[in-house]
């Protein structure tokens, strides 16, 4: 039995939203589809610049990959800016550091504007390694960094509980609290004109002059601009799913005593990642959150997982008391720096913000300024790096074939390998697995009663067969990260439509 609850605490600690659902045809300047941190910063900066903005969430804003993040708010991302400067050059690493600190700084600076309590705390950032053989790759990165321009220095002692080999220390970096932040700029969206759809998931987009929108249902949504920020495209004109790698990590969070703080925002790239950074709790202690385990969505024995990172925490922090765990989810692109800008080669009037690698919050609020300045024809010094249409050829080709094989094995390979279940009896209440059926790949959950729940296996995204996930009780493509619940409603895109329900008794 893993301890905690299963939500994560920005989630239970602030109050559900009601925005309402889009009953009728929409008429604006710009569309913004997603409402989570890159969609809701960046409608708030383009209604701060003047423009009339609609924001739509095929759910609720700020309960996505948002609401389950570890919010970290940095311009240090782990060991990048060394591999940056070598692939793209010293300005592309000055550019990336420039915009990401930027994103620092504005995160304060509205908080104040507005009034938002977000538990905004300034903190310094560590990326640390344990095994000597590591401290090279360490220097190269605070020199690269300090060349970038980051307030950088290697130091060999933190106020973590546990000896470092070294470590990269940057100064003035922030952690908060994401929901609260975001939920103070939709409301301040709202008084400047904006409008807020929950409810309302986009399924058509027509790249016209205007553009049209077309959401479940029936309504249509008219705008001169259209920003796609669903975490991962769910309009892929440029076949960018061809350049991202969906990635899944998992987190706890415990109560410590305050004096136990560690007092930084911590990570490492060793152990499968450990991510370690705290907030302030209620009841006068600190949330220790710890994040790591790493793994492909759909990958097997996420349980055993869950259970090594709790073991971890409780191992490095005596006397934790786990309260909360969870699960976030994001993409990284082939070359390792975000896609924010026009969708695709051809594009005029629709833009796209994805594959943030792990480091949504900075890049989220960056990819807001970004996306204003592009749609409000201000030339950004930033845009061309973070440009979608790009292509680095020489440092993208090893990890585009990487990817391309991963899919290509989980779409034929799933399909010719033999089910690990002969039938729906098989199958433990509480699981689920694929089972052959009519000759049909079903997806088949059993609930704790015993009975079957079936769907199509085929993910609706592109067909890749969905494996189940024993820990979050959800079905998970393994190519491109599309999740769904056990009734086949889609939790994470790209997908946009459910899984095809089947007959449970064709199912067994």
């Amino acid at each position: 039995m893993l301890p905690g609850t299963h939500e994560s605490y920005w989630m239970e600690s602030t109050a559900a939203t009601a925005y309402p659902s889009l009953d009728g045809d929409l008429e604006v300047d710009v569309a913004v589809v997603g409402g989570g941190i890159a969609g809701i910063c960046a409608a708030w900066e383009l209604a701060a610049a003047g423009r009339g903005v609609a924001l739509l969430e095929a759910d609720r804003i700020a309960a996505g990959v948002t609401g389950y993040t570890t919010a970290k708010l940095s311009a240090l991302h782990g060991l990048s800016y060394a591999d940056l400067r070598s692939a793209q050059g010293p300005e592309a690493a000055r550019s990336y550091a420039e915009s990401q600190q930027w994103a620092v700084r504005r995160v304060a600076e509205v908080a104040g504007l507005l009034g938002v309590d977000c538990d905004l705390e300034t903190v310094p950032a560590f990326t640390y390694v344990e095994s000597p053989h590591l401290l090279e790759r360490v220097r190269a990165e605070v020199d690269a960094a300090q060349e970038a321009g980051l307030p950088a220095s290697f130091v060999t002692a933190t106020d973590l509980p546990f000896g470092v080999a070294g470590a990269i220390r940057v100064a003035d970096q922030a952690q908060f609290h994401p929901r609260r932040y975001l939920l103070g700029l939709a409301e301040d969206l709202t008084r400047r004109g904006g409008r807020v759809f929950e409810r309302s998931r986009v399924v058509g987009l027509d790249e016209g002059d205007p553009c049209r929108l077309t959401v479940e249902g029936g309504p249509t949504v008219t705008a001169g601009s259209v920003v796609v920020a669903t975490h991962y495209p769910v309009f892929d004109r440029a076949l960018l799913f061809a350049r991202l790698r969906p990635r899944r990590e998992l987190v706890v969070a415990a109560a410590i005593p305050a004096e136990q703080d560690p007092r930084g925002a911590y990570l490492t790239p060793e152990q499968n990642t450990r991510s370690v950074r705290t907030a302030p709790y209620p009841d006068g202690r600190r949330l220790l959150i710890v994040t790591g385990e790493h793994f492909t969505p759909g990958a097997p024995g996420v349980t055993g997982r869950w259970e090594r990172l709790v073991a971890w925490t409780r191992q490095r922090f005596p006397g934790a008391e786990i309260r909360h765990r969870w699960a976030a989810q994001d993409n990284a692109t082939t070359d390792r720096v975000p896609f924010v800008g026009p969708l695709h080669p051809g594009a005029r009037n629709a833009y796209v913000a994805t594959g943030f690698g792990g480091w949504g919050m900075s890049t989220g609020v960056m990819a807001g300024r970004l996306l204003t300045e592009w749609i409000t024809g201000v030339d950004s010094p930033w845009a061309r790096l973070y440009d979608p249409r790009r292509l680095h050829l020489r440092q993208e080709a090893r990890p585009l074939l990487a990817l391309q094989a991963h899919v290509a094995r989980h779409f034929v390979g799933d399909r010719l390998a033999r089910s690990h279940v002969d039938s729906v009896a098989d199958i433990p209440p509480g699981t689920g697995a694929v089972v052959r059926v009519g000759g049909e790949h079903c997806a088949v959950y059993r609930d704790r009663g015993g009975a079957a729940h079936a769907l199509s296996a085929r993910c609706t995204h592109l067909g890749c067969l969905v494996h189940f996930n024993d820990a979050e009780t959800a079905w998970e493509c393994p190519c491109h990260g599309s999740r769904f619940a056990v009734d086949g409603a889609v939790l994470q895109g790209p997908a946009n439509r459910p899984l095809e329900r089947r007959d449970p008794p064709l199912a067994g």
